[in-house]
Formats: structure tokens, C-alpha cells, sequence
């Protein structure tokens, strides 16, 4: 008898602090693996993973792109790292109204972590391929979990960002507009 479960594959990039050394280039990877055309240019403002660095240099932390919220997030907490307290908002992954971090410089649309999904499939992301120190290792496991719908590509992120910025009115207007161009 079914329990209504399925095994679905997870994936997931693990972070281990204490060999992070702040390089970034998971940064500039990820940027050159996202330009259009691809490595055609490097710049860490569109990156999908940002190196959070503590203001005395001695704690760095890399941080993936999460979901889009549309709204600031009311949590107020505070993490204490080596004796030092850190605000939550900077070890945040969501890409929020409030603070810029995870939105494309040029549009103002968020950026989310795709894992450097490709046609043909990568066999680790690129910050992990980048990694010199080890800090980020890809991990897949399986886990029971319900049926889900697939999880929201670029296209669809940006497209409520703009609904919700614009309206859908407009969003739709446009979009005939391009149709008619094509």
C-alpha cells in the first residue's frame, strides 16, 4: 500500500564555514556561467551566490539565491558567530523589496539559484567546481516527499516580480506587443 509519497531527488550545495577563505570565485563562476552568451563576462552583482563577509574580515560566509518574497519578513533575529552578533538579513537567501542583494543590477528582477542547470547537465554546480578550499560540496540524496510541481525557473520569478511591479495588465499588454514583433 502506497502512502502517498514518492522518493524525489534533492540537491543541495552544503557550506562549511571553516574552510571558506572569501575568494569569491564562486561569486565570479556563477556570474560568467549566467551571462548572456555564456562567460562572455563576469560580474558578481549577478551572481546567485554572494560571500557575505563580517566587517573585520575573519568570518566569511557564502550565501545561495533563495525564493522572491514580496514583502519584508518580520524576523528580527541575531546570530553570534566567534563572540561577534550577526543580523538574520545577512545570511538571508530570499530576495526581498528591502535590500538588493539577489536582484539583477540592470532590471531590478531576482535572482534565484538554479544550480547551473543546463542542457547537458553539469555534474556539480560551478561555485562547487570553483571551490579551491572545499568549502561548498553538491550533495544528492533521496527523500520521501508529496507530488510537487517542479520548482520556478527564472521566466516565471520574473515574471510575477513584474506582475507584482507593474500589474498584470501592463505585463500582458507588453508581451502582445513582443508577439507581434517576432
Amino acid at each position: 500500500m502506497s502512502n502517498g509519497l514518492k522518493k524525489r531527488i534533492v540537491k543541495e550545495i552544503k557550506v562549511d564555514l571553516d574552510k571558506c577563505i572569501g575568494c569569491r570565485a564562486c561569486e565570479m563562476a556563477c556570474s560568467g556561467f549566467h551571462a548572456v552568451p555564456k562567460f562572455s563576462s563576469t560580474n558578481p552583482a549577478r551572481s546567485r551566490i554572494r560571500v557575505i563577509i563580517e566587517d573585520r574580515k575573519d568570518v566569511y560566509v557564502p550565501v545561495r539565491a533563495g525564493d522572491y518574497a514580496q514583502a519584508e519578513c518580520n524576523c528580527r533575529n541575531s546570530y553570534v558567530i566567534n563572540g561577534k552578533e550577526y543580523s538574520e538579513c545577512s545570511f538571508c537567501t530570499v530576495s526581498c523589496s528591502t535590500r538588493d542583494l539577489f536582484k539583477d543590477p540592470d532590471s531590478g528582477l531576482p535572482l534565484k539559484c538554479d544550480m547551473c542547470a543546463d542542457d547537458p547537465t553539469l555534474p556539480e554546480p560551478m561555485c562547487v567546481q570553483v571551490c579551491c578550499c572545499d568549502a561548498l560540496t553538491y550533495v544528492e540524496r533521496e527523500e520521501e516527499g508529496e507530488n510537487e510541481v517542479g520548482p520556478r525557473g527564472e521566466i516565471e520569478v520574473g515574471l510575477e516580480s513584474l506582475v507584482n511591479r507593474f500589474g498584470i495588465d501592463k505585463v500582458v499588454d507588453l508581451v502582445s506587443q513582443l508577439s507581434k514583433t517576432k
